[in-house]
Parts: C-alpha cells; structure tokens; sequence
C-alpha cells in the first residue's frame, strides 16, 4: 500500500493478455518486473523473495486497479498510466521512438518531470556487415542523452545524489534498469558507447530479446532469441537423390555478419560453419547414386536432422530400421592343416548391409541404421582376440590353428559359416599307454568307426588318424580344446583322461630321452603311474627305494682312504646320500645352511675327473679344503690369462666367468663329476652361466647352495634343470604347475612339488644338526636422522617417488623403482652416498670426514662397547664407499681393523691376521666379496651398515661368523633408520624368507619381489 500511494508502479505495459509494470524498490537499483494475468488473477515477480504475493505484485495489482488519470500540461500521467486510446501524447510525454524531444522541452540533465524514472532505449546502426551499440538514457521528459559510464556506476551515483550543498551539480537521472539492462551492461563491460560484442552475440541477443525499446537504423525492432538457420531437403534427381541445403524463406536480409532480419524481428544465424556467417555458401547441392543411398539413410541424413530441419520429397530412399546392432560374419575354410579365415563386418542375420572401407553396402531388405561406436568395439575385440581384419583372408596352420580355433569359442555361433562344424566336428581322440621296462610313450588316436569319408580310406580298413603326444599335450598345457590330426584335420581333446593323467604324463615325456627311455630320476614317476595302471614297474626302480623311504634306508658308502677329517653324523648321512645318487647316476642338489661343511662331504663322495665351477673368491678356499681333508687330491686351478687344462688333475678349479668364456673347451670334456659352488650363480636360467653350465657332461652333477631359492622357484628349476633335467619338466610347465599355483595359495601345491624334489635335495638346518652350535640372535639398532640428514631424505624421495611410481603404474620397467629405492637407502645411511650432494671420503677434508651420518655414529658407539668388552666384530655394507666413510671415525676413536672387498688382493692373509688372537678387532667387509666361502669365527658380532630386501644375502653374510667352529653366541645387528625406506626392506624380508620354505620348508605360498613391492617401498 505505501509503494503504491508513493506511486512506485511505473512503465506499464499492456500485451494483450498480461500487463508488464515495474516498482520501485527502496535501497535496490533494479525495479522488479511484475507480470500480472488479469483474467486468471496470477502474478510472477522477479524480485526472487520468498514471499508470495510479494510487495511488488500487490503494488502493482493495486496500480492496475486505479483509472488512468490524464496528467496536468506537461506532466506524465498519473502511476505512469500510459495516455487514453487513441489520445496524443501529453506535454511531457516521449516523443514517437527516434524523434527528437519537442521545442521547449527539458534538456538531458534536467529534473524530471513528476518524479517518473527514466529509461534506457537501444539503438543499433549498420556499418557494412558489422553493428555498433547505442544506449541512450530517455528522460520521462523526452529528452535523450548518450549513456557513457556502467549501469552500476550511474545508479550508484544517483542514490547518493551531489557530493556535499557545498558543491551544486546538475541533478543525475533517476533510472532504474532491467535485469535484462544489466546482462547488456555486463557484456558490454569498460566499451560502452558504440561496441556491439560480437563474440558474445548470443548472450546480447537473449538479453536485448527482454527489451522493449531498440531500434535498427532509427526505425523500431524486435530481438529474438531465437536463431534462425538453413533447411534441407531431399528430390529425386536422375536415378539418384539430391540433398540440397537451402536458406530459411522467413529471412528477408542480412543485416551484418551472422544476423538476419525476419520482419521486423532480428535473429542470429546458427549453422554459419554450413552456410557461412551472409548465407554466401547457399544452396548447397549434393548427388547421391543409388550405390550411396545406404550413406544417405544411415549416416548423412540422420546427423544432418540433428542441425536442421529436413524434408524428404523423394520415394527412391530404402527403408532405415533395420538391424541395428552390427556383428562379426567368420567365412571359415580348411586344405590339410591349413584353416582360412576371412572376417566381415555385416548388420542382419542373413546380412543386409557390409561395412566396407568405412562404407555402407546395401545387400537386401531395409538400411540398417549404423552404430559405428558398436563397429569400433567390434572391429577393436577382432583385432585383440582374433588378431583379424576385415576383408583380410589368414591362414592358420597346425598349431596356431589350435589357438586359433579355441578363441572362437568366445565368438557368437552366428559369426561363423556352416564350415565349422564340418571342420571342427570330430570325435575324440582314444589315449593307449605304451610302455616297455624303461621306455615310455602314449599314442592318441580316432578308432576306424570314428573317421568319416575323405580321412584316408574307406572308413574300415584306413589306418586310424593319431595325433602326436607331444602337441596334445602342448594343447592340454594351453588350455585349448583342439589339437591337429597327422592326417590333416582337428580332434577334441580327451579331456576327462588328462585331466586325470595329463600332468604325469607331461613329466615323462619331457624327461625322456630321445629314445624314450625314462632317466633314472624319473622312474618313480613312471613306476607310480605304473601301479596305478596295474603294469609291472621298470627295472632298476627298486633299487632306488632308498631315496623314496625318507633316506632311512640308504647304504653306508666306504670314505676315501686319504680322509684326514672326522665326519659328524649329518656328514656321514650327506656323504652317504651324494654316493648312493652318485651310484645310481642322478644328480644332486646339496642345500644344508651355511657353514655346515658342504664343501666336506662333496669332496668325500667325488670320485674320477671332476670340474669345480665357483665364485673366484671360494677357489682358493676350495684349494685349501683339499690340501687340509684329501691330500691325496691332485688339484689344478683353471684361472688366468695363460690358463691351461691339465689332463692329469684329480679337481680342477674354475670360475664362473671363467666357464662363461670357455664353455665350448669345457663343455667338450668328458667330466665323471661336475660341482657347482655357490649354484646360486645359475638362478637365473636364461643367464649366460646358467646355460654355460647346462652344456656340461658329467655322470654326477652337484649343485651346492645354502640359498637354493632366494626370490622366485624358477631358481629351484635352474638347479635342479641342471642336475636332474626332466625332473621339473620344462620351464613353462613348470610354472603353471607349481610356480604360479604356489604363488598363489593353491592347496596342495608346494607338497607336491617338495615330495618330487625330495630325493634329490637335501638340506638341513644348523638348529637341526648341530646342536651344539651357540645360539644366534638378532637384533634391530634403529637410528634417527638428524635434521640436514631428514631434509635430503625427504628431498631425495620426493624427487623420485611421484616419477617411477608414475611409471611404475604404467606397467614400465622395475629398473628405475630399483634406481630409486638405491637412492633412498644411501639416503637413509650417509648423505655423502647421494651423486651431487658431497665430495666422496676420500676427497673430503678430515674435518668433514669427521662428520658422520647419525648411522655411523650409531655404529661408532656399538663397536667402542663391544672392542671394550673383548668381542670381534665384523661390518658388512653393499657400498665400499660407505666403509670408506666409516674408516676415519674408526681411526679417530683408536679401533684397530682390517678390510677386505674386492680390491684386496691378499685375501686369506687378511682373514689370517683377524682370525689370529692379537688380530684386529673390527673388520670392514663388502657384502659382495665377504658374503661367501669365508670362515671368521673370531667374530661374535655381525653389524649389517644398510638392510637389503633380500635376506638370504644377509644370512650368509651372519653365518661367516656362525658356523662350525664357533663357540660363543652371535649377534646380529641390523642398523635401521627409522621412518625411512629402510624399515619397509624388514617387512619385506619376512615375505621373502616364505620362498625358500615354500620348496623346501612347510610353507605353502611363495612370494617374490613384485611391482607391488616396489610401489609400496616408495611410497
């Protein structure tokens, strides 16, 4: 009611079935717009409260109530009432749009009259294919002026009137602008006089469609949010169609680029990209032969009706609709073992449409509508799965037509010609076991009443098509269901028999020799297959029952007259073991733990040439071993530039890099027995010493490890690949049946391969054979860096971590993971081990080598302690560089040691002077030298400098000091820094330490250094 008496109603507009007023509102520079319905007595206001009826809308409701009352000389009318139907203007009122303001009237500045707000009018003018924007403020007066400042900044400065009595000036217009007002202010922004945004045309044409007021070149106009484009249409045309795009007839020109006049109604031009922004390109004409019609239904017409309307005028189209989902069409073929393939792209059952070269072909019956994101899946699974193209004839022969054919079966059945099941059809094959005393085959066949006509004969007297053993076997192993006749053809697999005896049948055809006659490690293969088949076992099968009941059973072997050792019980039973193998002419794989004389009992139980392969650290070790327990042992060492063989050497002493060079003059011996030291060497099948190695002769093969299994079984088949090959079967037989099963929890699994491997590895622990060995212990010495050292950790890690596990995530190489996580562990033990971050010790100057990392100063403290208390100790670290740093502290605290690495050339010299009683108390070691073929029992204490994720290697570097020959406790330090990557390598010691038990122990999963792995130590 106030607004309404204050008379705030103003602007009213009648629109036929609604009247558009506007109200003032107190405090807010827009006046809502109040639309009311008077013959439905609705309202809307955009005044967006939350209360309705609003204020707005019952003053506007009560100014519509109030008879137009005609205003004194040159006043506007009253609640600005629009003037009498059919009256002249009043004095005062705006003159017709584009006049200028009459004689007498106010100029622009001057007070307006009656209080009535002014407006804003939009004036549009042409220069050539480009508008300009006025917008001009109308007095209620009439008069006009140019609006040359921001709606916000004029409305703002009005509400707080002059600045100061003080300072008169002209009186600002009171305006109150639309919401559509202020969406053109807003588009306009700093250009306000004379700027039409182009680039923002359909945002200006939406809000100036809100106007009432503009004008084109003077005259009134309308603006449409609504854009105006092209239309289509389709006419016959000689024994084709033509498409033909047309300009809208409602369009009567084109006033500038992208904008067209429709009356008196302005409209944007949508689709320019198709007609260009004046309609140059129009009329666009396109032919289509019969051959394109399928195009024309199912690609161009249905994407062209997405951007304009379309008209069809011809009767020539196909019918679109029909199948609409597309499938792969398998046109199969077969000559001999030669299966042919070529695949299409069709839609429909039979085909009415082929896609060929990214064309439609219309073959019959209604166009299908085409589905290319449904073609692309197709077409993306053909090349995956079925390594195909269409259009492309392949042939597929023996084997790969197997593969081939076993990938069908993820295929609809409707994808493939009536060829199949005559190609495909057959019955199975009928398996027959053919042994004889040591020699063993099987033979797959179809029996004559199984042929067809075309298989070679008459259907009863034809020989049987047979199928190799080997191939259905590789076709078992594969998973796939077919395998190739010898005849030409395929036969299904005889599933259930393989799946009962496939496995044992897999071992003994890869463990015969090429006349078929089964080794002597797998006859209790062959005869436990044998009694289940009821067929007499294999000669010479009892003799090896020893091996079989536990070992319980294995005679004694005499000793060598020249044996100057007295032997253990758990030595006499190795020897006795290594004989009876030796006898029986298998090989053996001796893995007792470290420090338990395995080089003793292998020199007990050789007999005849023999050829010792070891790391070039133990050959002298070796050589030390035979003069002390079989001086009656002429030995060689085959070493050196000037090597020679000597033909009269009881043991030649070689190396691995040495046998890796040589492998022909070596292979090409006739060894009676072949040793490998430390066979870990070989764990790696595909290495050049493990293939070295498996080229050499001999009646015995032994392989002495204590660490028979470090990271994953493959290094178990490697050894016993080269001891007793067949025994395991091939490599990637062997994975499948063990390997990957194990890794993967599968019960049952790692019993069955330790009870196949158990009379051909032993191995005892010394808990269990040499009690009297003192107790070993280990414990954890955790450091905290200090802060310098924690700022390069951080900054080390957060430079690699975000890189490689990036990469890692994309399936790249472990080797840049294994980069980063040697970075970070150098990190974790000295800053001087970073590249970059300081000189190396041997270039620092005493006063900085005198720093120490807080590792080192942790060592420094053990060490004073133990050499306080009487104790030896050795220090072990994969880095020589970190010993470097080590050494002057050393030095500074008054400790005596010793070093050995691989720069030492005296080695057994520097053992002898620590072992001695006035010997140092400390000594350095790198891991890589010291880790093997060293007896230091003077040493009770082990400080390993930087943790590795492989415990095995950490285990031999403890048991140099804990072994026969030991008398007091050890104990085993490893120094740790905490929250470092360091602490991760403990937790993963204990997976990895699940291997080995896994083949040889009782546990039942293997586990091996994974991209997983990697990942979350660099985390």
């Amino acid at each position: 009611m106030k607004l309404a008496r204050e008379g705030a109603a103003f602007g009213r507009e009648d629109r036929g079935e609604t009247v558009v007023i506007r109200v003032k509102a107190a405090g807010q520079p827009v006046a809502p717009t109040v639309t009311l319905y008077p013959a439905d007595a609705e309202w809307t206001c955009d005044c967006g409260g939350k209360v309705d009826p609003c204020a707005h809308a019952v003053a506007a409701a009560i100014s519509l109530s109030q008879p137009a009352v005609s205003a004194a000389p040159g006043q506007p009318p009253a609640s600005g009432q629009p003037p009498a139907s059919g009256q002249p203007p009043a004095s005062g009122q705006p003159p017709a749009s584009g006049q200028p303001p009459a004689s007498g009237q106010p100029a622009a500045g001057q007070p307006a009259a009656s209080g009535q707000p002014a407006r804003l009018r939009y004036r549009l003018r042409r220069k050539g294919l480009v508008l300009s924007l006025e917008r001009m403020i109308v007095h209620p007066s009439g008069a006009e002026e140019p609006l040359r400042i921001s709606l916000a900044s004029l409305t703002g400065r009005a509400a707080r009137g002059p600045a100061g009595a003080e300072r008169p000036g002209p009186k600002l217009p009171e305006l109150y602008p639309t919401h559509e007002d202020l969406a053109v202010d807003r588009l306009v922004g700093t250009k306000q006089h004379g700027y039409f945004p182009s680039d923002r045309q359909p945002e200006l044409f939406a809000a100036l469609a809100g106007v009432a007021d503009v004008e084109l070149d003077g005259a009134p106009v309308r603006i449409s949010s609504e854009a105006i484009g092209p239309r289509a249409m389709v006419r016959d045309h000689d024994d084709g169609v033509a498409l033909i795009v047309e300009r809208d007839p409602r369009i009567d020109e084109v006033i500038a680029s992208g904008v067209v006049r429709c009356g008196g109604t302005l409209h944007l031009l949508r689709e320019t990209d198709l007609t260009g922004p004046k309609l140059e390109r129009l009329p666009l004409r396109r032919v289509f032969s019969r051959g394109d019609l399928g195009k024309l239904v199912t690609q161009v017409l249905p994407e062209l009706k997405k951007r304009v309307p379309v008209t069809v005028q011809s009767h020539r189209l196909p019918r679109a609709g029909g199948a609409s989902r597309p499938r792969i069409l398998l046109e199969l073929s077969q000559k001999d073992h030669t299966l042919s393939v070529v695949p299409s792209l069709v839609y429909g059952d039979p085909p009415e449409a082929r896609i060929e070269n990214g064309r439609l072909v219309h073959l019959s019956g209604p166009v299908p509508v085409r589905d290319e994101a449904a073609e692309r899946v197709l077409l993306v699974r053909l090349r995956d799965e079925l390594h195909l193209i269409p259009g492309r004839r392949v042939d597929f022969d023996g084997a790969e037509a197997i593969r081939f054919a076993s990938r069908l079966e993820a295929w609809d059945t409707r994808a493939f010609s009536d060829a199949r099941g005559e190609i495909f059809g057959r019955a199975e094959l009928s398996p027959r076991f053919v042994i004889n005393d040591r020699t063993f085959d099987v033979e797959f066949a179809l029996s004559s009443g199984q042929q067809e006509e075309g298989d070679g004969g008459d259907g009863a007297g034809a020989p049987p098509k047979r199928a190799d053993a080997a191939a259905v076997i590789r076709a078992w192993q594969d998973g796939l269901p077919l395998v190739p006749l010898l005849g030409g053809g395929w036969a299904p697999l005889p599933a259930a028999w393989l799946e009962k005896y496939g496995a044992r049948v897999a071992d003994l055809l890869a463990a015969r020799r090429d006349d078929k006659e089964v080794p002597p490690a797998a006859l209790p293969g062959l005869a436990a297959l044998c009694d289940e088949i009821e067929h007499p076992r294999p000669s010479g099968f009892d003799k090896l029952m020893p091996l079989l009941d536990g070992f319980a059973s294995l005679p004694e072997a005499p000793l060598p007259a020249d044996l100057t050792a007295t032997l253990r019980p758990y030595q006499r039973r190795g020897v006795d073991w290594l004989s009876f193998l030796r006898d029986a002419g298998l090989g053996a794989v001796l893995a007792d733990d470290m420090g338990l004389g395995k080089t003793l009992q292998t020199l007990c139980a050789v007999r005849g040439r023999t050829l010792v392969v070891c790391p070039r650290s133990v050959v002298h070790n070796w050589a030390d071993e035979i003069r002390r327990f079989r001086p009656g042992l002429r030995f060689a060492i085959y070493h050196g530039a000037r090597r020679a063989l000597d033909p009269a050497a009881d043991i030649t002493l070689t190396t691995y890099a040495v046998l890796r060079n040589d492998v022909e003059l070596l292979a090409a011996q006739a060894w009676d027995v072949v040793v490998l030291d430390e066979a870990q060497a070989i764990k790696n099948p595909d290495s050049q010493a493990a293939r070295a190695a498996f080229a050499l002769r001999a009646e015995l093969r032994v392989a002495l490890s204590g660490t028979p299994v470090e990271n994953r079984l493959d290094e178990l088949w490697s050894l016993l690949h080269f001891t007793n090959r067949g025994l395991l079967g091939g490599r990637s037989a062997f994975q499948d049946r063990y390997g990957r099963p194990i890794a993967d929890g599968v019960q049952g699994a790692a019993a069955e391969l330790r009870q196949k491997i158990r009379p051909f590895v032993l191995r005892r622990m010394k808990r269990e054979v040499a009690p009297e060995l003192p107790p070993r212990s280990e414990m954890v010495l955790y450091c905290e860096l200090e802060e310098a050292e924690r700022e390069l950790y951080e900054a080390v890690r957060a430079a690699t971590r975000k890189d490689v596990v990036a990469k890692l995530a994309e399936g790249a190489s472990v080797m840049a993971a294994l980069e980063a996580l040697l970075r970070l562990r150098q990190a974790a033990c000295h800053p001087a081990l970073i590249p970059g971050s300081s000189a190396g010790a041997a270039d620092l100057p005493p006063a900085s080598r005198a720093t120490p990392s807080s590792k080192v100063m942790r060592l420094l403290e053990a060490l004073e302690e133990c050499v306080a208390d009487g104790h030896k100790a050795l220090v072990f670290s994969q880095w020589t560089s970190l010993l470097d740093l080590v050494e002057p502290h050393l030095t500074e605290a008054g400790i005596p040691f010793n070093r050995l690495d691989g720069g030492t050339r005296d080695r057994g010299g520097v053992v002898a002077a620590f072992q001695s009683a006035g010997g140092p108390p400390v000594m350095l070691i790198s891991l890589k030298a010291g880790g093997t073929g060293l007896n230091l029992t003077a040493a009770d204490h082990v400080f390993l400098l930087d943790p590795w994720w492989n415990p095995a290697v950490e285990d031999q570097a403890a048991d140099r000091a804990h072994r026969i020959g030991q008398h007091r406790p050890v104990m085993v330090h490893r120094l740790v820094a905490k929250d470092t990557v360091e602490e991760g390598i403990l937790a993963l010691q204990e997976r990895k330490r699940a291997i080995a038990g896994a083949a040889l122990g009782e546990a039942d999963r293997a586990v091996s250094l994974t991209r997983e792995d990697l990942l979350a130590l660099l985390q």
